[in-house]
């Protein structure tokens, strides 16, 4: 381990700070879900176990991700697990790779193809808990460096009422690391900032924070020395504002629940004033949050919800929603997973297919986006309604709905000047000049319409 850092103190890394992040679009990957390393597209039969995806694979199937114009990829903790950890989380040794996912030399080489392309890399880091290894901690000697019961808290089910609880307490059957012990803080720090360093990783996107006293995270943000958001599973504008300072930002939980209730529970649209009310108050910097519809802990948008307009509304408002977006793989092919392990399906049988409607949508938000440059500007309501919503980020103005029916309204205060012509991104044609009246937006059977100035 000495040699380990040794070789991160006298190597460079260029890292990305949280500013820089903003006009990054992000794609989140299960390593394992992706793209075999191999090339073999038959199907997983377990999911609730390794399927074969890897490096090699992810970094073969690049061209997919940035011809949607994604600019950065968020993957699966890197480091070895326990056995079945086929999503990252059980970490057994801190300093060695998955060898499921490949070699060493394998993720070198992705993360080198990754920043030829120009695009960033996003390691997801579990700094709470290792791997099952007994509720009497018997299999402590397999973790590396952490190889000591006393490193551990001793076993408790968390109460989650309690944070007391939450942070002293197991995560189902995984041993709670002890981070109020030298030792056990002391390596953590270390080791994050020897993986950031050795392997030139842009960004850290850090599991289960409330389980982890707030002030640790502080100094392993730090020591990271590069962009980091964190996982806080709460929908509470608060608890998560709170977290800002410590870390860059938290993934947007509570933009999750309103683009819940709103596009799928069938809540007014009058919600969004309320909640950007709130969210302006309480952030220090929205921009740095991180904006999602689905993920691999969450039952997807489409599940049990059969209403593909509405989850066009939902990805192109976390778009373009202040914040770093962040697309779930599949949702470009508008998979429809329940909860955990199926919500994790396989992508490779899809890969081929980058002409699908959910493609083809997302690549035009994302690059409605980068054309727009909506990141250096305010976001400002235009109009609000119970079905429909408009507000604008520059010359970039957004309408959306949430009725399956055919709406209309007048957008009266807008961004634009009395003669300009704007056209909807989805439609060439779908122009209008701008007159003293407005700008009459129809939205038919529940679509959105993203406008900016006819190019």
């Amino acid at each position: 381990m000495k040699g380990l850092i040794v070789l991160f103190l006298i190597s460079g890394v260029l890292s990305h700070s949280a500013q820089e992040w903003q006009s990054r679009t992000i794609y989140q990957v299960l390593t394992d879900r992706y793209y075999r390393n191999n090339g073999d597209t038959s199907g997983c039969s377990n999911l609730g176990n390794y399927c074969g995806g890897g490096f090699v694979g992810l970094m073969n199937k690049l061209d997919y991700i940035q011809n949607m114009g994604f600019d950065a990829i968020w993957i699966s903790p890197i480091v070895t697990n326990t056995p079945g950890g086929y999503h990252g989380y059980w970490a057994k040794d801190f300093y060695s790779i998955n060898s499921n996912f490949g070699t060493e030399q394998d993720f070198i080489n992705l993360v080198n193809a990754l920043h030829s392309r120009g695009m960033w890399v996003m390691v997801d880091v579990v700094a709470n808990h290792v791997g099952p290894i007994g509720e009497d901690l018997s299999g402590v000697g397999q973790i590396n460096p952490f190889n000591q019961a006393s490193y551990y808290h001793p076993y408790c089910a968390i109460n989650w009422n309690n944070q007391w609880s939450v942070q002293n307490c197991w995560l189902a059957n995984l041993p709670d690391l002890n981070q109020s012990v030298d030792f056990v803080k002391n390596g953590l720090l270390t080791w994050i900032k020897y993986l950031v360093t050795k392997y030139n990783i842009d960004g850290l996107r850090i599991d289960t924070c409330p389980e982890v006293p707030m002030s640790f995270w502080a100094d392993f943000s730090k020591s990271a020395g590069v962009y980091t958001v964190c996982e806080v599973f709460d929908g509470s504008i608060t608890t998560n504002a709170g977290y800002q300072g410590s870390v860059d930002g938290t993934l947007n939980y509570p933009l999750y629940y309103l683009i819940q209730d709103v596009f799928k529970n069938n809540y007014s649209l009058y919600k969004a004033r309320d909640f950007m009310a709130q969210a302006k108050t309480a952030f220090k910097n929205l921009n740095v949050e991180g904006n999602f519809v689905d993920n691999h802990d969450n039952a997807r948008f489409l599940y049990n919800f059969n209403k593909l307009n509405r989850f066009k509304n939902a990805i192109a408002w976390s778009m373009t929603w202040p914040g770093i977006p962040i697309l779930y793989y599949g949702d470009e092919q508008a998979y429809a997973g329940g909860n955990d392990p199926n919500n994790r399906e396989i992508l490779w049988p899809n890969i081929p297919n980058t002409s699908s409607t959910m493609y083809t949508f997302v690549k035009t938000v994302v690059q409605y986006r980068k054309n727009n440059q909506i990141w250096n500007y305010d976001w400002v309501e235009r109009y609000a309604a119970d079905n429909f919503y408009c507000f604008s980020r520059g010359k970039a103005m957004m309408a959306f709905s949430n009725t399956d029916t055919n709406i209309m309204y007048w957008v009266t205060y807008h961004p634009y000047s009395v003669g300009n012509v704007v056209c909807n991104v989805f439609y060439a044609n779908d122009c209008v000049t701008v007159t003293s009246q407005g700008i009459p937006v129809y939205l038919d059977g529940g679509e959105c319409k993203l406008y900016q100035l006819k190019q």
